[in-house]
């Protein structure tokens, strides 16, 4: 009786999936709600089998946000969340290391059992995506951390894969050349909770905050990754353009302009950001 009533449960579920998805094609304002909100792959998945959950992390999330999807998926307690949020091995903060990708788990995985899927997944991808490339950056010279801390604000900062690589550029240009990095997203790390949001508006006076994340206050990287970075991100942070910007932004239209010296940057902003 009891598996009877769940599969005319999970039936009654799969009908009220199907008719929203209807709905959803004959309505482009429901249609964009739903694909935003909701993983149909996975949601159909996890319906479909009780005993695993395919869980989707995107790219450019900070780890209290990767932590606060699984918690609701796979219904964790503090300690599932203390375990996936604490140190393993040598790192002790892994921040830009629970690697974005979708995942096919144990309904009752652990923090920690998670967090190994993660870091596993870390490896054997950006091992095998950046083992037989050339890059600009010397692999041999440069830190995997400091690598994922370029990457990270690329993630964060890109508009899309096509400006990673122009930023990257810009990015070093400004470590190489001992300046502030000046990047908004690490002010936002630095100001985000999960009351007010994780990524909230940066506003003029938060360029003041007293933080070790305060690139505007600080010279070079911020002491972590301030988010996940995907392989596309990774690999700009190896090989940054050649570039004698120092200065970019993106416009309305989310195109990028960047520029060689402050004036320019001035002019360009009241050209296309009237």
């Amino acid at each position: 009786m009891r598996i009877s009533s769940q599969l005319i449960i999970a039936s009654s579920l799969s009908l009220c999936l199907v008719g929203a998805l209807f709905f959803a094609l004959s309505n482009k304002n429901a249609f964009e709600t739903l694909k935003r909100n909701v993983d149909f792959f996975a949601f159909y998945q996890n319906l479909a089998n009780p005993y695993i959950r395919y869980v989707r992390i995107p790219e450019g999330l900070r780890k209290e946000e990767v932590a606060s999807i699984y918690s609701h998926t796979l219904a964790w307690n503090d300690q599932d969340v203390q375990q996936f949020l604490g140190t393993s091995g040598t790192q002790t903060d892994l921040e830009g290391y629970y690697f974005p990708s979708t995942y096919i788990l144990p309904v009752d995985a652990s923090g920690q059992d998670v967090k190994d899927a993660m870091l596993e997944k870390f490896d054997k991808n950006v091992a095998s995506s950046t083992n037989k490339k050339t890059y600009v950056i010397n692999k041999d010279k440069v830190s995997m951390d400091t690598i994922l801390k370029v990457a990270s604000l690329i993630q964060r900062e890109a508009a899309g894969k096509q400006d990673m690589n122009l930023i990257s550029g810009i990015i070093w240009n400004r470590i190489w050349n001992g300046m502030s990095l000046d990047i908004d997203a690490t002010l936002q790390y630095a100001k985000g909770t999960d009351e007010n949001g994780w990524w909230p508006q940066v506003l003029s006076k938060d360029k003041q905050i007293d933080s070790p994340y305060n690139t505007y206050k600080i010279s070079g990287l911020p002491p972590t990754p301030i988010a996940s970075p995907g392989i596309a991100a990774i690999n700009a942070a190896y090989n940054p353009t050649k570039t004698n910007c120092i200065f970019y932004f993106h416009d309305n239209n989310h195109q990028i302009h960047c520029s060689k010296t402050y004036g320019q940057h001035k002019s360009l902003i009241a050209q296309y950001l009237k």
